[in-house]
């Protein structure tokens, strides 16, 4: 039975490889509602390019905003701060009085001990006031959050691959939009047992899309698998290839050639 045919080996490293790959996007993102309502609008459509944080869809939101109305008038109602700063103001200048008389036996005890009692009293509905106000203060930022769930922000940039949704329909909480992120994107190799260990983290490689796209494109090795497929005998590798300018689609077929650890490729 003959040998099997290695490869030529030049200075002790395996020859570069020009190896099949997969363009896929970095991530992709199924975009629904936090909470069940009708869809008052959808802002974007397939194709459009949306940054992070970006409004993407609205619900129906009329009775979350009048909560919202309703809320801030009582976080900015100042009557009964005002009210209570009075009676304390009022309470304090009577028990000086008070005091200065019955020091002085202008006056009984009983009219001694009513006076620090009022004093106390305003002190305590100033108190009370103070805690409603911080307590509406509160509810407002409530209101403003539950109104803020019927917003629908992106997560990503990335561009909107399908919209399943329109407005007026009922989202029960399901998929509005799918969208993908194209920068970076991934490419997936698959890579000969042999090459193991001739490939790190950080490592650069060059990538060649298929036609019509072509051209030569930088990428780093983000991932190489620790667990070998016995059956193939191959284990996979995952780059992260730049596309800031967003001229490259993902999808493409590709191939790959990794630069080898002298440099040369």
């Amino acid at each position: 039975m003959g040998s099997l045919m290695m490869p030529a080996v030049v200075g002790g490293q395996q020859p570069p490889q020009n190896l099949e790959c997969l363009i896929y996007p970095e991530a992709t993102v199924a975009v629904s509602g936090p909470v069940e309502g009708v869809l008052d609008k959808v802002h974007v459509d397939r194709g459009d390019l949306v940054k992070t944080g970006q409004i993407m869809a609205t619900m129906e939101s009329s009775v979350e905003r009048a909560s919202v109305l309703l809320a801030q008038a009582k976080a900015e109602k100042e009557s009964a701060l005002k009210s209570g700063q009075t009676r304390v103001e009022f309470g304090d200048r009577r028990y000086v009085r008070t005091l200065e008389m019955f020091k002085k036996e202008l006056v009984a005890i009983k009219d001694m001990d009513e006076a620090e009692t009022a004093k106390y009293l305003a002190e305590y509905e100033l108190l009370d006031a103070t805690e409603e106000k911080r307590l509406s203060k509160a509810d407002l930022e409530r209101a403003k959050a539950i109104l803020e769930l019927k917003t629908i922000r992106s997560p990503i940039n990335g561009v909107v691959v399908e919209r399943l949704l329109t407005s007026g329909e009922f989202t029960k909480q399901a998929p509005i939009l799918r969208l993908a992120q194209i920068d970076p994107l991934r490419v997936e190799v698959i890579v000969p047992v042999a090459m193991y260990g001739r490939i790190k983290v950080g490592q650069t490689a060059e990538v060649y899309p298929e036609a019509p796209v072509g051209g030569t494109w930088g990428a780093k090795v983000t991932v190489v698998d620790r667990v070998i497929d016995a059956a193939s005998g191959t284990f996979g590798v995952r780059l992260a290839l730049p596309n800031g300018d967003l001229k490259l689609p993902a999808g493409l077929k590709c191939r790959v050639k990794f630069a080898t650890t002298n440099g040369n490729r």
